[in-house]
């Protein structure tokens, strides 16, 4: 892809994943950039909706009343339908979201966690939310520009856009946003979870991204470089110990660490 840099070493990778970091109107450094490590380069911006198959459009709203049929009284989320989707999202329900984090740490650590698959390039998908809000229908700008912020929130969103019909209604083409989940538990906490979703469920993201190639750009992790950024995310605690609490996540992380090449 246009947009792919070829990582050599360690020390190039750390450059590229700070780039353009520095916000002269903070006098900080601000990553404008979101992240999503894949163990595979080949990998694109499908969302599980998608993988399901079949008429998918027509089953999400199916799948979603399910969902808050059965669900009720196991959660406490309210009405709002982001919530809700939020939280279907979080336990596996196949949704128009996909996962990112603001931290490229924690991207490095689900492009390397996967041991049998050090045979294979990685890759981490780094796009520009900041930027992408220019993108964003007249209404839903305006409303992200009175709250001060560059991502939503269900609480933001929910007075503008109830339903996720009403997205499309915005305008006619896709256009994508970025949803801070509540704090479900420890897990989305932990990971500095956001969401990315499509303004209709057939939108791919990644097919949007290249109409906007001033947004984003990958980095392509070589194969040989996995076990040095995984030995070096474990001494920092990047880990599964630390971004899954929990008996599994521990058993994830001492497993990995016990391993042998």
């Amino acid at each position: 892809m246009p947009n792919d840099i070829h990582i050599a070493t360690w020390e190039e990778l750390q450059r590229e994943l700070f780039r353009d970091s520095w916000d002269d109107k903070l006098n900080r450094y601000r990553s404008p950039y979101v992240f999503r490590g894949l163990w595979n380069k080949g990998y694109n911006l499908k969302t599980s909706l998608m993988r399901i198959g079949g008429d998918f459009p027509k089953l999400e709203p199916h799948l979603l009343r399910n969902f808050r049929k059965y669900s009720r009284g196991s959660t406490e989320v309210g009405e709002s339908i982001w919530n809700w989707l939020a939280v279907a999202q979080h336990h596996g329900l196949p949704t128009r979201l996909m996962d990112w984090t603001y931290s490229p740490y924690v991207a490095l650590h689900f492009a390397t966690a996967d041991l049998s698959n050090f045979h294979e390039d990685g890759v981490i998908w780094c796009v520009n939310y900041v930027k992408s809000t220019e993108h964003l229908p007249k209404k839903l700008q305006t409303v992200i520009k009175k709250e001060g912020s560059n991502v939503f929130t269900p609480e933001v969103l929910e007075p503008v856009a109830t339903s996720l019909s009403s997205l499309s209604e915005f305008q006619e083409k896709p256009f994508v946003l970025f949803m801070e989940p509540p704090s479900l538990d420890e897990r989305i906490v932990h990971q500095y979870a956001l969401f990315s979703m499509m303004s209709t469920p057939e939108a791919m993201l990644c097919e949007w991204l290249t109409e906007h190639p001033d947004l984003y750009f990958r980095l392509i992790i070589p194969a040989k470089l996995k076990w040095e950024i995984r030995d070096k995310l474990d001494q920092a605690n990047i880990t599964e110990r630390v971004l899954f609490p929990g008996l599994s996540g521990i058993s994830a992380w001492l497993k990995r660490h016990y391993t042998t090449t």
